[in-house]
């Protein structure tokens, strides 16, 4: 029997097969493109082979391609029959985590790795802030993020994608110094590594280190491929970064060219994250915002989120639907109650509205309600900012600039004597 990049046995017995499925890995782990297409060719050489097809699950996921995910898995499950204890469980906590029954893949995902640890797929479903720890909505997930990958660790050995894992568990707990000795390492390892790069640049900004952020990233995304899963993330960074430095220009350049819903390549809960994101933060900056990229934005959020239920990206289109003045969609997620962060994202919502009506008092009253839950929405630190900024800015329009700048050193005190809110000068 034939084994993977990580010493798992495989149900084929065709070496183009193994081959493939590696290179797809390597893809897949490391954020570039061609993962789908290794894949592919896996099951091309091998049309028996079910860990092809389940790895093309999580490709088409990747990729927003549900329905092609669904159909790669019932593939999957018609060739069960003579397969592993491992790969039958392999195909459990796939079924479980495209179905969306998030909590069971956790329980289904912890039980695996427990007994598999090396199976890197299944492993890589509980990783980084977007995994099913991160989107947990719990209270403390970034320390069960981190005991998860310091448990998986050993396991790996010099590995250069769990290197990269667990440093950013260590940088979202505040252990910038340990992650990035170890993100260095990972990318000495492999440089090309997309994953390894947008996690160096979270150490970046959580030092406020904006010059060697913005050389980093504009050294390194050239030879990024565009259709890449984290191209239009990673200009976020980029656009992120020239807002702080005051050059506005190159912000709204890389917005319009890489960020946005209109001609950015990312998925859909990223494209609205992001751009909403950088729009209120340029606002906060005092950069105009026309009502007609909000309005452009909030018909994306309407159409590709039009129900509650991904708690980080309602907050995200309650921004948009709030500055756009759509109150249809503003009202169902101020109402709603649902998704992993469900209970508190009606205050969040209420307070993007109160914001957008110049309310501020409101929004204080608001925000105060969840401030002390952020960390529940998922996203990183540099993303929970926009919340965490927006919070400053509405202390400071009621005249609270002591309480502003008491928040600011006691939630983010990195950015105590920069931060881009133009309230705080004035």
């Amino acid at each position: 029997m034939l084994t993977d990049f990580y010493g798992n046995h495989l149900t084929t017995s065709t070496g183009l097969a193994r081959d493939s499925y590696d290179i797809g890995l390597r893809a897949f782990l490391s954020a570039n493109y061609g993962a789908e297409e290794a894949f592919s060719q896996a099951i091309e050489a091998d049309p028996n082979f079910a860990l092809g097809y389940m790895a093309l699950v999580r490709a088409f996921m990747s990729s927003g391609k549900l329905a092609n995910a669904k159909a790669a898995l019932r593939n999957a499950k018609n060739l069960l029959d003579g397969l592993t204890s491992r790969e039958k469980s392999h195909f459990l906590c796939c079924e479980l985590i495209l179905s969306g029954e998030a909590k069971k893949a956790r329980v289904a995902v912890q039980n695996h790795v427990s007994e598999w640890p090396r199976d890197v797929m299944i492993a890589q479903m509980s990783t980084s802030v977007f995994g099913l720890i991160g989107f947990s909505g719990e209270a403390g997930r970034e320390n069960d993020l981190l005991e998860y990958t310091a448990k998986l660790l050993p396991q790996y050995g010099d590995d250069w994608w769990m290197m990269s894992m667990h440093a950013i568990s260590l940088c979202e707990t505040g252990q910038t110094l340990k992650s990035m000795q170890l993100m260095e390492k990972a990318l000495k390892l492999n440089p090309r590594n997309a994953n390894a790069a947008h996690f160096f640049a979270h150490i970046l900004y959580e030092e406020n280190e904006v010059l060697a952020g913005r050389e980093y990233l504009n050294a390194w995304m050239p030879t990024y491929d565009r259709r890449s899963l984290l191209h239009g993330h990673l200009s976020w960074h980029q656009a992120l970064w020239a807002l702080h430095d005051g050059d506005e220009t190159s912000m709204w350049k890389l917005v319009d060219s890489s960020v946005s819903q209109e001609k950015g390549s990312s998925l859909p809960i990223n494209a609205l994250t992001d751009t909403a994101s950088i729009y209120y933060r340029a606002e906060l900056a005092g950069y105009n915002v026309s009502n007609e990229r909000w309005h452009k934005l909030s018909e994306y959020a309407a159409q590709n989120f039009p129900k509650m239920g991904q708690s980080f990206a309602d907050i995200h289109a309650a921004l948009a639907h709030a500055m756009a003045g759509n109150e249809e969609y503003l009202n169902k997620l101020i109402d709603g109650n649902s998704g992993f962060a469900g209970d508190i994202v009606p205050a969040v919502a209420k307070a993007w509205k109160a914001i957008s009506e110049k309310k501020w008092d409101k929004a204080r009253e608001e925000l105060k309600t969840a401030s002390s839950e952020f960390e529940r929405f998922g996203g990183s630190r540099a993303q929970r900012d926009l919340l965490e900024f927006t919070y400053v800015n509405v202390l400071l329009r009621i005249d609270k600039k002591e309480i502003a700048r008491k928040t600011l050193l006691e939630r983010r005190p990195v950015f105590y004597d920069t931060v881009p809110i133009l309230a705080m000068s004035g």
